[in-house]
């Protein structure tokens, strides 16, 4: 059971990335991983748009 653990959380790591930078398309890296994540295009896109600029919202 652990030894799925380590795979499904590098799959997921584009997501993973994009909740702990706060970014504001967390829920659209989810579903493009989630979806494409096992292409590695769709992985590696998601990867990078994980990076991309976190508009912050100041109120």
């Amino acid at each position: 059971m652990e030894f799925a653990l380590i795979p499904l959380l590098l799959y997921f790591l584009p997501w993973l990335i994009a909740l702990i930078r706060g970014h504001h398309n967390a829920g659209a890296i989810f579903v493009l991983n989630f979806l494409l994540g096992w292409t590695f295009i769709g992985w590696l896109f998601a990867f990078i748009w994980s990076f991309t600029y976190v508009r912050r919202y100041y109120a």
